[in-house]
């Protein structure tokens, strides 16, 4: 999905190698290499460790409830 996207914007434009991404956050590089050619997802801690590597944040909202028809 987008969040899964937004990550590997991020990596990509990180400049740092995945093999120093993969040891700060605890992720192992065959891991990340299948995030990034798209055949897996990661788990919610992964993406949120991955997400505090670049100082970013999960943070929950409430959708509008759509109308029914």
């Amino acid at each position: 999905g987008e969040l899964l996207q937004q990550l590997r914007d991020l990596i990509d434009g990180s400049g740092e190698s995945r093999y120093s991404i993969a040891k700060e956050t605890r992720i192992s590089q065959s891991q990340l290499c299948k995030l990034m050619a798209g055949t897996a997802g990661l788990s919610i801690e992964a993406a949120e460790r991955l997400l505090d590597h670049f100082g970013y944040e999960i943070q929950l909202r409430k959708r509008p409830k759509q109308k029914r028809l």
